[in-house]
């Protein structure tokens, strides 16, 4: 495996996780690539600055054949959602700039694993997947990682416990039919009801609501989102060049026997060298089975619609 990460889309996302890879000391060399050179070549001009009072890795804005031998390339280029766009609002647009970014990738020979941070998630890694022709096991989308980590963070502010200490996934589409499987809440090891037994009740629809709509308030007061979103496109990237298998809610092709469709969406999954290694579902409620399904299903509507209203 090659220690190169190529980042399609130099914007805030893209580069603020070419950032946090530098910072982690992650991989040697980081590949910047955008419809607009100049701002690629900026971005990695500022970047290299940094890494020179950082770990020594080298930073440089190329193209696709730079991205060809990377081990992991990441799509964060599509359309920006704007004011109160829902993420599924873009998606015929996002697919436009995604067949394009995928087809230029593999036309360079890129045989590695594909990370897709574009909006909306589900729909684009699905998408990423048929223009690559790759296993689904190595189309990747970063899913509801981020908004697990909402999860943890809400809880852990409610209960003062460290985020560390908190498990528990929020899963289905990211944006708004996303479920919050409360079920798979453990604090200190305990189920939630055990640990928040001397609580005031917990409001869990408040929970799963302010979990949902996290980054829209972020996009209203800053005009996106970066931080959150860049840190966990680095989480995925560490799980596989570290060959983890670690348990994380991305977004992946349902198992046909899961019951969930045939659309991309977020289930934990074991994550590794060889991207999914095979899915994790846990047990879950009837109500729960039900939420993920209409989960499921509003993705198909959606791809459906896509389908019909091409960029």
């Amino acid at each position: 495996m090659t220690h190169r990460i190529a980042i399609i889309g130099a914007g805030h996302v893209g580069a603020t996780a070419a950032y946090a890879l530098m910072l982690r000391a992650l991989v040697r060399e980081i590949v910047l690539i955008d419809a607009n050179p100049e701002l690629a070549k900026a971005e990695a001009a500022d970047l290299a600055d940094a890494d020179a009072l950082a770990r020594p890795a080298r930073i440089w804005a190329g193209d696709y054949a730079d991205a060809g031998s990377a081990a992991i390339a990441v799509l964060t280029a599509g359309a920006a959602t704007h004011g109160d766009e829902s993420r599924l609002s873009v998606a015929s647009r996002s697919a436009a700039i995604v067949e394009q970014c995928v087809a230029a990738l593999m036309e360079n020979g890129f045989d590695g694993i594909l990370l897709v941070a574009a909006n909306p998630v589900d729909l684009m890694a699905q998408v990423a997947l048929r223009a690559s022709g790759l296993p689904p096991e190595r189309v990747i989308g970063t899913g509801t990682l981020l908004d697990s980590a909402r999860l943890r963070q809400t809880l852990a502010e409610r209960f003062d416990v460290a985020p560390s200490a908190v498990e528990g996934f929020v899963l289905g589409e990211h944006g708004d039919s996303e479920v919050t499987v409360f079920s798979t809440i453990r604090v200190g090891g305990l189920p939630l009801d055990a640990f928040a037994a001397a609580e005031p009740p917990l409001d869990r629809a408040a929970i799963a609501t302010e979990v949902r709509e996290a980054g829209y308030r972020i996009a209203t007061g800053k005009g996106y989102t970066s931080f959150g979103i860049a840190t966990a496109i680095v989480r995925i990237c560490e799980a596989v060049l570290r060959d983890e298998r670690s348990v994380l809610p991305v977004s992946t092709m349902p198992a046909d026997d899961s019951g969930f469709g045939g659309t991309y969406m977020s289930l934990p999954c074991l994550v590794g060298a060889g991207g999914i290694e095979r899915q994790v579902l846990p047990e879950l409620t009837d109500e729960e089975r039900d939420a993920l399904k209409r989960s499921s299903k509003a993705l198909e509507d959606a791809m459906e619609g896509m389908k019909r209203d091409p960029a």
